[in-house]
């Protein structure tokens, strides 16, 4: 084989000019514009010279991609203009993916975002005095209702309780721990110092606030004669941090929260729990019976809690700090609480997700939804739609489909030892690995995320959207063939 002659192939590349007065090129120049059809020509140019500089073209296999310079340039010029950020069919059966945008949003909020934020809106307007309003009345007011209702024959919460919003959880965190313990100690287990993902840890956050960690017990056992013990002049908060990613199981010991809440009481240092997930709903009508509910540490008299928007409650990322309506004034006060607050959009999405829970429609929250669907719901749809592909195919299918018992989980850093029964399509094919298959699956438009087990790409239709089954029917039959 001859050597590559790399200077002679750069010298056929046309230059951006020359690209830029072709006819086609005008085409695109007067459909998009001078600037990004340039960009794009760029960019095809400058892939093909690296990888003549590679060794990867020789001159048969330039002239072929010279050929179709046009169809690449058009073909950049699209990813260019295209979002980035774009659906996805999530197949995994975590519910809460965090890398996949946590809680899907529910119907009623994309229309409340939309009716107010294509207008003006009294985001901070009190229209019936005329005056300038809070922007925390449009949620706290629906919280109030939640936290001070008895409809189920639980004790109700006796003291004045307030809510404020912040971009999320960590920034909860932040904001509390800075409004009320900043200069001092806050005590806090050993066993409770935990990192989520994206390396948020407890003891960092804490730093930030300019408040002392006083650890107290050992990772596996801590008792309440421990927080007692620490407790001193410094002492300014008491936090409880749920471990939401992991469980300690074995030789163990932890204060239940009503006994840190009588001392929290007798010792008058406020309490704070930071949930990380947090609740509104009650988990054990769907068999998860291991984690712990807003309201419940509410009523046990926890001060303040922080909790997230955008997983167990199911509305947008938010953090949510809720608790006695005096320490929660002393947090709005705090500098901080503007830099962190957040805007008319995640305040309308917000709004309509607890509107559904104060109507108790908790199907209309996709999270919620999607965990009440039992194992025979899900079973029905999947066998419909192995029905229907292999219905579709036109010849031999190279894809089998079959269902195999399963279990989903919520995701989100919730409920870790949590499974929900499933049953999922297992899928194999003839001439592709599970990695080459799933990869086929990513590929397609719009993309389907499933998991790979034990040589099988599994696919759990609890995180499916009915409405998306014919686009998933349609990646599964594209696989039959090829």
């Amino acid at each position: 084989m001859s050597a590559i002659n790399k200077p002679a192939l750069f010298q056929k590349l046309p230059s951006t000019d020359e690209l830029l007065r072709q006819p086609d090129m005008r085409v695109l120049i007067e459909r998009e514009g001078h600037a990004a059809v340039t960009e794009s020509i760029r960019v095809v140019l400058e892939r093909l010279r690296q990888e003549i500089g590679r060794g990867q073209l020789n001159d048969q296999s330039l002239d072929l991609a010279l050929g179709g310079l046009s169809e690449a340039v058009e073909r950049q010029l699209r990813q260019s203009l295209s979002y980035s950020l774009r659906p996805l069919i999530n197949a995994t059966g975590v519910i809460l993916h965090t890398n996949l945008g946590r809680a899907p949003l529910a119907a009623a909020a994309f229309d409340h975002i939309r009716a107010t934020a294509s207008a003006y809106s009294n985001l901070e307007f009190d229209v019936s005095t005329g005056e300038r309003g809070k922007r925390d009345v449009h949620v706290d007011r629906l919280f109030q209702k939640l936290f001070d209702s008895d409809r189920a024959g639980t004790t109700a919460i006796s003291a004045a309780i307030s809510t404020i919003v912040v971009n999320n959880n960590a920034a909860a965190v932040l904001l509390a721990l800075n409004s009320l313990a900043e200069g001092g100690e806050v005590i806090v287990s050993r066993g409770e110092l935990v990192e989520i993902g994206g390396s948020f840890r407890i003891p960092d956050v804490m730093s930030k606030s300019n408040a002392t960690l006083r650890e107290v017990g050992t990772t596996n056992r801590t008792r309440i004669a421990d927080y007692e013990g620490a407790i001193n002049e410094c002492t300014r908060l008491l936090l409880r941090v749920h471990r939401s990613n992991f469980e300690i199981t074995g030789f163990t010991e932890q204060p239940g929260l009503d006994e840190l809440v009588a001392l929290a009481h007798r010792r008058n240092v406020p309490l704070m729990e930071d949930l990380g997930s947090g609740a509104l709903f009650d988990l054990r009508s769907v068999g998860v019976n291991c984690e712990p509910g807003v309201l419940d540490s509410l009523r046990a008299g926890v001060d303040i809690v922080t909790y997230s928007g955008d997983k167990l409650l199911g509305g947008p990322q938010a953090g949510l700090i809720s608790g006695r309506a005096d320490l929660v004034v002393r947090m709005r006060s705090n500098s901080l609480f503007r830099a962190l607050r957040v805007d008319k959009l995640t305040y309308a999405a917000l709004e309509a997700t607890l509107l559904a829970y104060v109507k108790r429609d908790h199907d209309a929250v996709p999270v919620l939804r999607m965990m009440r669907l039992s194992k025979d719901e899900i079973a029905k749809r999947a066998e419909r739609i192995i029905s229907r592909v292999k219905s579709a195919a036109t010849k031999p299918a190279r894809l089998k489909l079959e269902l195999i018992d399963g279990e989903s989980v919520i995701g989100g850093g919730a409920a870790p030892s949590a499974a929900l029964q499933t049953r999922l399509v297992a899928a194999t094919h003839a001439h592709l690995s599970a990695d080459e298959l799933n990869t086929r699956l990513r590929a397609y438009f719009p993309p389907v995320i499933a998991r790979v087990e034990e040589g099988r790409v599994l696919l759990d239709l609890r995180t499916v959207f009915p409405e998306q089954e014919a686009n998933l029917e349609a990646a599964l039959t594209a696989l039959t063939e090829n």
